[in-house]
Formats: structure tokens, sequence, C-alpha cells
């Protein structure tokens, strides 16, 4: 893990307020840093239209290029939407300029991107759309192709359910 050289450029991600990412990123594209959202198309999940989002790759994420230099790292924080700079307890960690050269290409590519949240086993997760909706469990296994199965354990019996990776979420 390297720690930064505040005079030097590095790339760091932002933590962001749910679903205020493009409100960080035009606001610190304003503010003159270089930031980057990388999205993807995706078709909306609404049955009364059809229409196609723009949607982050890292929902809750944004990057900016800065030296942070005590001035620039208390502006980003400033920012409207920004909750942190990522980081350890030594402080913001940067993320390398392959890594982000890599994100670009996926971005700008005209092809179906994939994005994971990576659940361990034995997390709680709830299920948010379909007809499961509420459910919890603790994640069990990941079967590829977006399917992963949730258990649910009582009376001392387990059952377990097929779904889809994009229907469920985390139980903080």
């Amino acid at each position: 893990m390297t720690l930064f050289d505040p005079l030097k450029n590095m790339w760091f991600a932002l933590h962001t307020r749910s679903r205020f990412e493009n409100v960080v990123f035009d606001t610190l594209t304003k503010k003159s840093f270089e930031a980057f959202l990388p999205t993807m198309k995706v078709p909306s999940k609404r049955k009364d239209r059809r229409v196609v989002l723009d949607v982050p790759f890292f929902p809750g994420y944004v990057f900016v290029k800065t030296g942070l230099t005590p001035e620039s790292h208390l502006s980003i924080l400033k920012t409207v939407g920004v909750v942190r700079v990522l980081g350890c307890s030594q402080g913001p960690v940067p993320i390398p300029e392959t890594a982000l050269s890599s994100l670009r290409i996926m971005a700008a590519a005209d092809t179906e991107i994939f994005t994971s949240m990576a659940f361990m086993e034995g997390e709680p997760v709830i299920v948010m759309n379909g007809p499961l909706k509420g459910l919890t469990g603790l994640f069990s296994e990941d079967l590829g192709q977006g399917r992963v199965i949730v258990n649910i354990d009582i009376l001392g019996q387990s059952a377990a359910v097929h779904v889809s990776e994009a229907d469920i979420d985390r139980i903080s």
C-alpha cells in the first residue's frame, strides 16, 4: 500500500452520498479538478416505460486527480455529496494510473460491462426487487451469470433460493 506524495498529482477514489455521483463529478469539474465518473448504459427496470440510463460502474464512488495538498483536500471534502477520500489508517491511498486507464478504455467501449459487489459467504443480504422482495438471509454462493444463492435459516433448518445478483443488497 503506497501513500501519496502531495507534490505529485495522483488519482484518488471519493466515497459519495447515495446517488450523488453526478453532482460530485460536476462540482469537482467546476472547481477545476480532473474528475472521472465511469458510467455504463443500462436499460431501466421500470415497467411503465423503456429508457436507457447512464449508471456509474461503481455506485457511490467518483475518482479525482489531485496532489491532495491540505487546501485541495479541504476543497474536495467540502464538495456537496463527498463523504470521504478512500484510504487507510495512514491516510488517503492513491489508485494506480494503469487502473484508471483501464477504466477509461472500458467506459469508452460499446460493450456490456459486468460489475459485482463481491458478496462474502455468510454476509447478511436483502432482496430488493422481484417476487422475493423483502426476503433477508445470508449470501451463500455465486453461481455465475448474475445468479446467486441466498440461505434462510429457521428452526435449525436451512432453505435456499436462487436470485439475481442485481436484486440483492447488503444489510448494514
